[in-house]
């Protein structure tokens, strides 16, 4: 499944982002609803950490400690689309974001989006 990232770039400490990711494909036309579909970061030198997900199906959302009350995961369904939506945003928060599959077996990882945090 092709995933699409758009938005990220550089804001200071405080301020708010928006990232969006569009998955297209039959496939995903067709099994979309069975999905847990995720965001997840990636610091220098680090592995990718997970950051939050949600059911395409139900709407359930869980987060990891470290964004929990800052970010909201969403979706638009009719644009097959993922929003990540980032608030209180720290320095600590800049990474490369990339949304996935939450599952053992995920798609094909694009290049993701910087997201660049200043105090």
């Amino acid at each position: 499944v092709p995933l699409v990232q758009s938005g990220g770039g550089s804001v200071q400490a405080g301020g708010s982002l928006r990232l969006s990711c569009v998955a297209s494909g039959d496939r995903f036309n067709r099994y979309g609803s069975m999905y847990t579909m995720a965001w997840f970061r990636q610091f220098p030198g680090a592995e990718r950490e997970f950051v939050g997900a949600i059911n395409w199906g139900d709407g359930r959302t869980e987060y990891s400690d470290s964004v929990k009350g800052r970010f909201t995961v969403s979706t638009d369904k009719a644009r097959n689309t993922l929003y990540l939506e980032m608030s209180s945003l720290k320095p600590d928060d800049t990474a490369v974001y990339y949304c996935n599959r939450n599952a053992k077996i995920q798609f094909t990882w694009g290049r993701g989006t910087q997201v660049t945090v200043s105090s």
